[in-house]
């Protein structure tokens, strides 16, 4: 039993260190994806990417998610408040996008990007 409990807690430290980047390493993983927003659909979950595109809308259900669109299509992005607020995004602002793949679990694979950091473009 003691060997079952040990392999268990082994098992559970090593997949939480797998799955579990820092923002640190997204970023510098960012910098070398630098991709269109219809190769995200192809990316794995955690995967740092790096986005450039217009900012489409603010989506009405959720207030931190937006529609980001380049020539390739559109996907939604989750951005924190304190990332977002302080630049006042609106539709049709250029951004660039540094964030982390998230592929929703709800069966449609649907892929998204959690927002680490964002900056308006000229």
């Amino acid at each position: 039993m003691k060997k079952i409990l040990l392999v268990v807690a082994i098992t559970g430290m090593f997949v939480q260190g797998v799955w579990a980047k820092s923002d640190q390493q997204i970023r510098d993983e960012a910098k070398n994806n630098v991709i269109t927003v219809s190769q995200v659909s192809g990316m794995t979950e955690g995967t740092g990417v790096t986005l450039n595109g217009q900012i489409v809308k603010q989506l009405a259900a959720e207030e931190d998610h937006f529609e980001l669109s380049d020539a390739s299509g559109s996907i939604v992005i989750d951005v924190d408040d304190e990332v977002w607020r302080p630049l006042a995004l609106k539709a049709g602002d250029k951004v660039q996008v540094v964030g982390e793949v998230d592929i929703s679990d709800e069966g449609n694979r649907k892929a998204t990007v959690d927002v680490l950091t964002l900056e308006r473009l000229r």
